[in-house]
This record gives C-alpha cells, sequence and structure tokens, in this order.
C-alpha cells in the first residue's frame, strides 16, 4: 500500500511540474517546433538516469522513478504532436522532432546515469 501511495505522490508531484515547465516554455518560445514536450522528456530523461544511477529501490524508486519521472514526461504528448505535424505537411519538423527526441533523451539519461556516479 505504501508503495502505491509513493507512485501516487510522485505522480502528482511530477504532473505538476510539467504542467509548470510547459507553461514557462510555452510563454518563452513562440514556435510551431514542441519545444515544451522536447524539454520536459529531455529533462525527465536526465533524471530518470540521475535517480537510476543510485540504485534506489523501494519506495524511494517508485516515488521519484516511477511516480514522478513518469507523469513529468510525456509518451504520448510526444507521440500526439509527431504526427500533429505530419498531417500539417511540416515533415522536416517531423523527423527532427523524432529524431532530436529520441537522440537527446538517450544522451540526457546516460550523462545522468554517468554524473550521479560520479
Amino acid at each position: 500500500m505504501l508503495m502505491a501511495l509513493s507512485v501516487a505522490l510522485g505522480g502528482f508531484c511530477g504532473a505538476v511540474s510539467r504542467f509548470a515547465v510547459s507553461g514557462w516554455t510555452k510563454d518563452r518560445f513562440s514556435t510551431s517546433f514542441p519545444v515544451a514536450t522536447f524539454i520536459v522528456n529531455s529533462i525527465g530523461s536526465f533524471l530518470l538516469g540521475y535517480f537510476v544511477s543510485f540504485g534506489l529501490e523501494g519506495n524511494l524508486y517508485a516515488f521519484l522513478g516511477i511516480g514522478f519521472c513518469g507523469a513529468f514526461t510525456t509518451f504520448s504528448t510526444f507521440k500526439w504532436e509527431s504526427n500533429g505535424l505530419l498531417k500539417n505537411g511540416l515533415s522536416v519538423m517531423f523527423y527532427t522532432y523524432t529524431i532530436l527526441t529520441y537522440t537527446v533523451g538517450f544522451i540526457a539519461a546516460l550523462l545522468g546515469f554517468f554524473l550521479g556516479n560520479s
């Protein structure tokens, strides 16, 4: 029961944080490129790599890894925005967004992991 509560509380904090970061980003960048989701997913990838590097287990991993990072990052919004770019004829932006998201996310996770281990 405590683990489920840890996931729920972490998810709440992650979702509220995503909302705040996305809002802040959208207020500062006016572009058709989905920069808010890109930034959120990149930060979330870094954080998850960082948290994993410490070998977290139990309720702390449930709170930070599953709850917070799971709710902070948003794969579904990434896919929805990607499809929207493609539907609107922005194929170069679609490919750029897709390649950058996967590449930067992977590198950010590795960077977080290695920084956490140093």
